[in-house]
């Protein structure tokens, strides 16, 4: 008996949980944030991209830049020093000079309510190497931060908020063994549609948290009734 009670305990509050969770997602002072690619084009409208073709690979770049992605025209800046050129000449990326500082992307001329992009992580020479990768969105709303543990070239995070994106950071989180360069490719401008819809893994867990409470109520009304003799 003690152990159907810690069972039951146990999955109202993950239920709780998930139901806090998925809250989170999306509340008035938070972006949704994307992980599939194919999610934010679906969540988004009117999207531009900048693939960075002919970003000078041979040397750095003076910060600020200013480029446009589709309709779209923005600047771009490195925290302390000037960007890099990673990549290849087929597929160039847009890199910092120094390691420790971040990619600011902001200025956007036309209002925007989405963005995403590749972020990973490369060398010295500018070439792939993985590593975490911390995002800082700020919008009329605040703040939402998301890291990506691991990153690779293929490692895709969108924002979509329901007010204006003001800027973008991205930054390397330097790891023990060496430095890391905050690298980014095909940067996505768009326009959020007015309510974004959460991943498959939401939904998941709305389902998880509204079955727990379920059996929660269920249980309770179970325990609470009278014994008939």
């Amino acid at each position: 008996m003690k152990f159907k009670y810690s069972l039951a305990s146990f999955i109202s509050s993950s239920a709780l949980l998930a139901v806090i969770a998925l809250a989170g997602v999306r509340t008035a002072d938070a972006a949704v944030v994307f992980t599939s690619q194919a999610a934010f084009n679906a969540a988004t409208t009117a999207p531009g991209v900048d693939t960075f073709t002919g970003f000078y690979l041979n040397g750095s770049t003076p910060s600020p830049i200013a480029r446009s992605a589709g309709a779209y025209s923005y600047s771009a800046a490195a925290e302390t020093s000037d960007f890099f050129g990673a990549g290849t000449s087929a597929n160039p990326w847009l890199s910092t000079n120094t390691a420790a500082d971040s990619i600011t992307f902001y200025n956007f001329a036309t209002a925007i309510s989405a963005i995403g992009a590749n972020f990973f992580g490369s060398n010295l020479g500018g070439f792939f190497q993985s590593g975490d990768i911390a995002l800082s969105l700020t919008d009329s709303y605040g703040v939402t931060s998301y890291t990506i543990f691991g990153a690779t070239t293929s490692s895709f995070v969108g924002f979509v908020s329901d007010g204006t994106i003001t800027s973008l950071t991205v930054s390397a989180v330097q790891p023990a063994g060496g430095p890391l360069w905050p690298t980014v490719d095909n940067l996505t401008l768009a326009q959020g549609l007015t309510s974004a819809v959460p991943e498959p893994s939401t939904w998941a867990m709305m389902i998880l948290g509204f079955a727990g409470v379920g059996y929660m109520t269920y249980r309770r009304r179970k325990q609470a009734a009278p014994t008939v003799a």
